[in-house]
């Protein structure tokens, strides 16, 4: 994409993307859904949303809320809120479109989305990915990304210290 002020356009709340996708599944495209926080985007985020993209015709990415990451992060996370987040990743040219979730999972989403390919990274194992067993009783499959050593935001954030 070519043009900046498309960037919010790739933004969405749920009932939006679900009818997205239902256009989408009519043109017989695929969809993949991956998430994260997102939080200082790095070579590794864009190495796995790259091969997510590459699994299917588009690719949705959930983004947890500032709510969600402080649960599940603590405190003094997010660096970036989740508009930023937002913004940032919807900007990529992989990224078709970009979904912010209040709820500590992707669950919610993966369930009503059902995309034909749930994607994560190396750092997970099959029974810990949250709607795997929804999207493989669909009919989709579950993508284990390998992971980029020496890269992640933790490590950006205690280098920072």
């Amino acid at each position: 994409m070519k043009r900046a002020d498309q960037i919010p356009n790739k933004i969405f709340e749920l009932s939006a993307a679900i009818r997205l996708v239902a256009q989408w599944r009519v043109k017989g495209k695929t969809i993949a859904f991956t998430n994260g926080v997102f939080d200082l985007l790095h070579e590794g985020h864009i190495y796995s949303l790259s091969q997510a993209a590459a699994e299917a015709d588009y690719l949705i990415v959930g983004i947890n809320s500032d709510a969600s990451t402080k649960r599940l992060k603590g405190e003094s996370r997010p660096i970036h809120n989740e508009k930023s987040r937002a913004i940032i990743l919807a900007s990529l040219v992989m990224v078709d479109a970009v979904i912010i979730f209040e709820e500590d999972t992707p669950f919610n989403l993966i369930n009503q989305l059902l995309p034909d390919v749930l994607v994560k990274g190396g750092d997970y194992t099959l029974d810990q990915i949250v709607g795997a067993n929804e999207v493989m009783a669909n009919g989709g499959r579950i993508v284990i990304n390998k992971m980029v050593e020496g890269f992640s935001t933790t490590g950006i954030i205690d280098k920072l210290k």
